[in-house]
């Protein structure tokens, strides 16, 4: 399995937001987990309850 994007687009000003933790290979991202983003332009945290596809 693989983990959530390691940056994504921030919807609030379009910069680059970061995944704050990286997937640990002992307890990987699993549907329903939260991934914490935070962005480099603005500092806006994001919050995303992952899916099914988020961690394939």
């Amino acid at each position: 399995m693989g983990g959530p994007a390691a940056i994504i687009v921030c919807i609030d000003c379009g910069g680059r937001a970061h995944l704050v933790q990286e997937a640990d290979p002992e307890s990987p991202y699993m549907p329903g987990d939260v991934a914490v983003y935070r962005c480099e332009d603005c500092a806006d945290r994001w919050d995303l309850v992952l899916t099914d596809e988020d961690v394939d």
